[in-house]
């Protein structure tokens, strides 16, 4: 079958949905990953401390990041923060607690179950100031210009568009405003058989571009200062099955960007 765009999405959609209503992450439930790997191990191994795995309600976490956005966001009080696949909410979470009372963070993600959860874990953590929106992040439910920092781990790999991913992130950004992901891109190209793989593809490898035309497409969308904060090569051999010839060609990066200030009708 040939791999739409509509056709990505639906079976992204079908792999989280299941992790949602499991209540498992995806290496644990067994669908991706070698070995009974906990949530709570996959976060540690990608840069969360235990204050952070322990800060969120339980079931935040189902560990499917690359990356710890959140570390590098040097979020403050009063920021308004969004999530880009928000997945159960653990980002979201931990950036609620950094942005204080004053700030605000909004999750979107385009999987029910998933935002359903979500939303669960906010009454489960009495969280004031985290909202959840269903919506695919190429065409993002958020005003123009509204958000002070965008943060994302491990999904906009998943995306068909992510030309169109950074050209929201643009939009929604007010000037002055910043872009920090995790995500895994390629250092070289993935063997055929992997590239066909669907399970590849929901694991957040299949989908990955060469890192180059993901920084092009950031730049291409209006960022200025796109900086590459870490790189490091990702364990595909030991995160996923059957896996191991991509095991050289996949890096997990944190990338920063900013929407400067240009004259323009954005808010400050």
């Amino acid at each position: 079958m040939k791999r739409t765009s509509e056709y990505i999405k639906k079976i992204v959609k079908q792999g989280y949905a299941k992790v949602a209503t499991q209540k498992t992450s995806c290496c644990s439930s067994g669908s991706c990953c070698g070995g009974n790997v906990s949530a709570s191990d996959i976060s540690k191994t990608v840069g969360y401390g235990d204050d952070e795995i322990n800060a969120v309600p339980d079931g935040a976490n189902l560990g499917l990041g690359c990356g710890n956005p959140v570390a590098i966001a040097s979020l403050k009080e009063g920021d308004v923060v969004l999530d880009l696949g928000s997945g159960a909410g653990f980002d979201s979470f931990l950036a609620s607690k950094k942005v204080g009372k004053t700030g605000r963070v909004i999750g979107v993600d385009m999987t029910p179950e998933m935002v359903k959860r979500a939303r669960t874990n906010v009454q489960k953590g009495n969280y004031s100031n985290v909202e959840f929106r269903l919506g695919e992040i190429e065409r993002l439910p958020v005003e123009d210009c509204s958000i002070d920092v965008i943060i994302s781990n491990c999904v906009i790999n998943l995306s068909p568009d992510k030309e169109a991913v950074f050209n929201e992130a643009f939009r929604v950004l007010r000037n002055g405003g910043r872009l920090m992901v995790s995500d895994l891109v390629l250092d070289k190209e993935l063997p055929e058989d992997i590239q066909k793989s669907v399970e590849a593809y929901v694991g957040c490898i299949a989908g990955a571009i060469k890192k180059s035309e993901y920084l092009g497409f950031i730049e291409n969308a209006g960022f200025s200062d796109v900086q590459i904060i870490s790189q490091s090569s990702y364990p595909v051999d030991a995160m996923f099955e059957n896996l191991e010839s991509a095991q050289d060609s996949v890096l997990s990066i944190k990338v920063s960007a900013i929407k400067k200030m240009n004259g323009g009708n954005n808010e400050n």
